[in-house]
Order: C-alpha cells, then structure tokens, then sequence
C-alpha cells in the first residue's frame, strides 16, 4: 500500500525537482516506509512505500525492469501474484524480489492491458514504457484504491491524493456542480471532484497516454446477470457457493509479511470476515471500537461474542466524546476535499488504534451494496407493496412536520426515517433513490448557494449528471445496488476507509469486494438477498452457524458519532461566531447567507432533523 503522483510534460522536456519532491511528501503518510523518484525525458513518477510484500530494498518503488524500458509505480495489492510469478519463472523470467510489484510488471510486458483481466486485488499503478514513450495508468475493478488526474496542453499529472496535485501546482477552480451535488450526498461521485477539470479515473478503467493523446478505455463494469444466468443455483447451493467464494477471498487477502489483523464491528459482515479467517490462523488479532458515553451507538458487545466464539485475540478501545473531539481536526486536516460522511472519525480512531497493533486489517466493507443490507433496500422493497400501511403513510407527509427528528435516540430516529420513507413513496423510482441516498430534497441543496453561482447551463450539467448516476435504477433491487455500488460504495464507504487508514499508515482489505465474490452476488436473484423478513439473506443464512445467534435478534445500527452534541456545546460558538458566521458567510460568496441562518435555527431547535449532516458538510 503505497502513494503514486506522476507528471507526463506535453511542452517541457522534464518536471521540476522540487514540485514532484514536494508532491511525494504530502503522500508520506500513505507510505512511511521510504519513497523515490524516477525521471527520464518528458515523465516522472514518484512513490511512497507502505511495506507489505517483500519489505526489502529489492522491491523498492519507482521500480525499473532489468531491460531499464519499462518502470512501475504501483499503489495497491496483487494477492494472486504467486501463482502468475510460478507460470513467468517456468517461462524462463528471472525475479529478483519476492514482490506483486514486480510480477504485476512483467504480467504487463506479457501481455499488455490484458493483464488487468488476472489480476484479483485493489490497485492503482502507471507504467512507463521508455521507448514508446507512453504511460499505462490503470485503476481497480472496485475503486478501492483512489487515482486522480488534471490535465492540459502542457501535461498531464496524477495522484492518490488531491493534495499532490495541488503541490505541483494544478489550478483550483471551484466546480458549482459538484458543489450542489455535495450538499446533496455529502461526497462527490467520481469521475468529478471539487475542481473543474480535476478527475478521477473511474474504477474498472486503464488510460493510454501517447503521443500526447490520451486513450481511455473500460476493461470491467459490474452487471446483473441474475436475468441470463446460465448456471442457475438453487438457495442452498448458493449459500455453500457464496461461503466457498469468499473463503477464497479471505484467504488470498491474508498474504502479508508484516502483522495482519481483521476489523470486528459486531455486526454481521465484519462477523463473517474474522470467523472465516480464524480457521485460516491460529492467533487471528480482532479490533474493535465502542463509545461509552453514547450506549445507543455502541456495539462491542456482539464483537465480544464473536471473538469468544472464535477464539480470537480481541481488544477493545474504548472511547469517550472527549477521545473523538480530541482527533476531530486532525481528520478535518487530512480531507483535501469535501466528504461529510462523519463516520471517518470513527473509522480514523479505529485506524489509528489498529496500526499500533497490526499493518494489516481486513474488513467486511461491501457486503451491505451486494447483498442489500442497508435500511433504505428495505424501504425500497417495501414501498413496491400496495398495502394499506403504504396508502397511510403516503399520505402522512404533513404529520412528520410535527415530530422531533434526529439521529441521536431510536425514538427520532424512526420518525426521521418514516418521514423518508413516505416523502419517497410519493416519488419515481430515480427520484425515490436520489431522495433516500442523500439529505435534502435536493431543491435544499441548490438553495444553499448563492445565485450567481447557479445558472441555467449549470442546472443542465447537474441534471445531467444526476441522470448518469440514476440510469440504472428501476423497480428491481439489483438495480439499486448496481447504482450503490458505483454511487455509495467508490465515494462515500471506499474512500472513507482509504483516506482513514491511510491518515495512518493502516492498509485495509476487502474480502466482499474480490470480484469473484461481486461478480457471483449480481448473478443472483434480488429473492436471494431480501424479502419481507430479513435483508442481506443470504449471507445471514450462509453463515448462521459461523455466528453467535444474537447477531441475527439485533438491529443494524450505523458508524455514528455525537455530531448534535457537539454542535451544542463545544463547537456551537465555532459555528455561530466563525465557520458559519453571517459576514463570513457573505465575505466567502459562496452560501446563500439566508439559508444558512435558517439551517442554523433548525439545527439549535428541538427539531434538528438531518440539519445536522448538513451543517458538518
């Protein structure tokens, strides 16, 4: 797990020293472990190395094969690399690491952008080709592993973070659209980003760059096959099928020379993660988080029991209010764009606390979009139902206005999430998507910004890219996690693990998201994952018997922390005298001043709602 920036000059006939050497320290978090330079005409690639496989000097990036034509920068993991290094040595290729690095290289050399199709990991990398004097940049079939890109008549420059690209010197112009769209989801989905003509390669896709010309290319897209699937399995050959796949998964993902760990919730996913790679370790190193200050958020009891069930060798950090504030800015610091999902501050400790103990963790990320674990999978599946409760609550809008809504006790909980529920009921299925993945309206978020940042060509722009991210939703429920897994899963659950773990230097795996585990969940039949009584089906049923029985008699409960409170209290003057202060807010020309005074006097009500999410975007 590494950092990658590169700069291909279009004009110039190399980049300069001190920006690419800047660039790579604003990345040393995500690789501590050494970092190097490699410059040959009109290219330079820069690395910072995270040590995981082969941790000596022989696998040390930027590296060059022994012909000195091609050379890599590869952030990521190649877990299947052994079993291509075995069929590249009986070819007569001579290794001189133990490294995934340099067997992804040679794999390349082979066989060109057909590598891709054999590679089962997360990955970003570039490869340089000295004589053709063109660069190969791919990304992963997920998205895990993030890469960003500017360019313009004179170059074109890449990163795993946006503040490399900012050290060498991008221009930082703000985009309205992916503003609004922010306000709205609270991430920015890929391929945009918070600057105009700053993007992401989207996950599944590798780059050309020759010639100055610039190829993009698609080389997977997840699709539901469960319609055309000709090797259809019956539900309980489909469970042992799924437990077969993923333990293959989990085992692959263990491959590690340094100290590997696994994340333990206490909910079913991670559950099935630390119980399928306890038989695969002895002393298997279980990590999880509980607040106890706030009991309703609080999960380390069901992680205990898994871990007794087990065996496995559990610790617990325990955390007060006063833990998560003390480490609020040091998350605020590490985001180089905006991404409000407050969870990453949980996901930041639990990272920062894991990294003492372990190099390496795996986590259950994933299971929920492939297998429909979240509420508003449930919500989708039953407003399909011409039921009276429907009929009643379609028309109950008016009566939620009533009702004190939050997320900080079940009570106002369920009247925030009935109220979602029933302004949904009301809308198409697109819309119903759009309203229940985000938190406003939508029109909300538009109002936010002040007028002469929205124009008719940048409503036309919105709406466009509103209708790109929705094309594929209907009334199925593969449709909808089809649409997560590109929506919520790439911006919003992958680049918060990223970002967090990489705050730390912690490199997280994802068993659910090997793609032969993606690829056998959309061949199934949405009646596989959910019904009237449970959600995530089959993956409940596949491992009942790996699982304590109380994980199936609980509720889900979400990654929360005490944002309301905190509002409240410690940073309630940090908001009406500073951040959201009426002349900054006019100063900045960026917010309607109006609408962030009515946002204020929502959040400081008794009523809050989702005001709350919408102050700490």
């Amino acid at each position: 797990m590494c950092g990658i920036v590169g700069v291909i000059s279009f004009n110039e006939n190399k980049t300069s020293e001190p920006k690419i050497e800047n660039a790579i320290a604003s990345l040393c978090k995500r690789g501590p472990d050494g970092n190097g330079i490699f410059t040959h005409n009109k290219v330079t690639l820069g690395h910072t190395r995270l040590s995981i496989i082969d941790t000596s000097n022989a696998a040390s990036q930027p590296f060059t094969d022994d012909s000195g034509r091609y050379t890599i920068v590869f952030n990521g993991e190649f877990f299947n690399f052994q079993e291509h290094q075995k069929a590249l040595i009986a070819q007569g290729i001579k290794f001189r690491s133990h490294s995934d690095t340099e067997v992804l290289l040679h794999l390349y050399l082979n066989e060109g952008a057909a590598c891709l199709q054999k590679i089962n990991g997360f990955f970003a990398f570039a490869i340089y080709d000295k004589q053709e004097n063109s660069v190969f940049i791919a990304r992963d079939r997920m998205g895990v592993k993030p890469l960003i890109y500017f360019y313009d008549d004179k170059k074109f420059v890449f990163a795993s973070e946006m503040k490399a690209l900012i050290e060498l010197g991008i221009p930082q112009e703000l985009d309205t659209v992916s503003l609004q769209t922010y306000l709205h989801l609270n991430y920015i989905p890929a391929p945009h980003s918070i600057f105009k003509n700053v993007k992401k390669i989207e996950p599944g896709n590798y780059f050309l760059i020759h010639h100055n010309k610039i190829e993009s290319h698609c080389y997977y897209k997840i699709e539901d096959t469960s319609t055309h699937n000709s090797e259809k399995l019956d539900y309980k050959k489909s469970q042992q099928k799924l437990v077969e796949l993923l333990d293959k998964s989990v085992q692959l993902r263990m491959i590690s020379d340094v100290p590997l760990g696994c994340f333990l919730s206490g909910g079913i996913d991670s559950s099935v993660i630390a119980a399928l790679a306890s038989q695969h370790t002895k002393h298997l190193s279980t990590f999880s988080i509980g607040f106890k200050d706030e009991p309703y958020f609080d999960e380390t009891h069901y992680a205990e029991l898994v871990a007794k069930k087990h065996k496995t060798n559990h610790t617990t950090f325990s955390l007060s209010n006063n833990d998560l504030f003390e480490n609020l800015h040091d998350v605020l610091d590490y985001i180089d764009e905006p991404f409000a999902d407050s969870s990453a501050l949980a996901v930041y400790i639990l990272s920062k606390r894991t990294r003492e103990h372990v190099t390496v963790a795996l986590s259950g990320d994933g299971a929920d979009e492939l297998f429909a674990g979240y509420n508003k999978h449930e919500a989708a599946f039953n407003s399909r139902n011409k039921n009276i409760a429907n009929a009643v609550l379609k028309n109950t809008n008016s009566l939620w206005n009533f009702l004190p809504k939050s997320r900080n006790s079940k009570l106002t909980n369920t009247f925030r999430k009935l109220q979602k529920y029933s302004e949904g009921l009301n809308l198409s299925d697109k819309e119903r998507y759009w309203r229940w993945a985000g938190f406003t309206d939508g029109l909300k978020a538009s109002n936010l910004l002040q007028k002469n940042l929205k124009s008719k060509k940048s409503e036309q722009e919105f709406d466009a890219r509103k209708s790109e991210i929705l094309k594929d939703v209907d009334d199925n429920i593969n449709s909808i996690l089809i649409t997560d897994m590109h929506l919520v899963l790439q911006n919003d659950m992958l680049t918060k693990v990223d970002m967090m773990s990489m705050a730390n230097s912690l490199e997280v795996r994802t068993p659910f998201l090997d793609f032969n585990v993606v690829n056998f969940a959309f061949s199934l039949p949405e009646t596989f994952k959910i019904d009237r009584h449970q959600r995530k089906k089959i993956v409940k049923d596949a491992f009942r018997e790996y699982l304590p029985e109380e994980l199936y008699t609980r509720g889900k409960q979400g990654f929360e922390v005490p944002l309301l409170k905190w509002f409240q209290t410690e940073l309630k003057s940090a908001i009406t005298n500073n951040l959201l202060e009426d002349n900054f807010i006019e100063e900045q020309k960026i917010f309607n001043t109006e609408e962030i005074k009515k946002l204020k006097a929502k959040l400081f009500s008794s009523n809050p709602e989702d005001s709350v999410a919408r102050i700490w975007a």
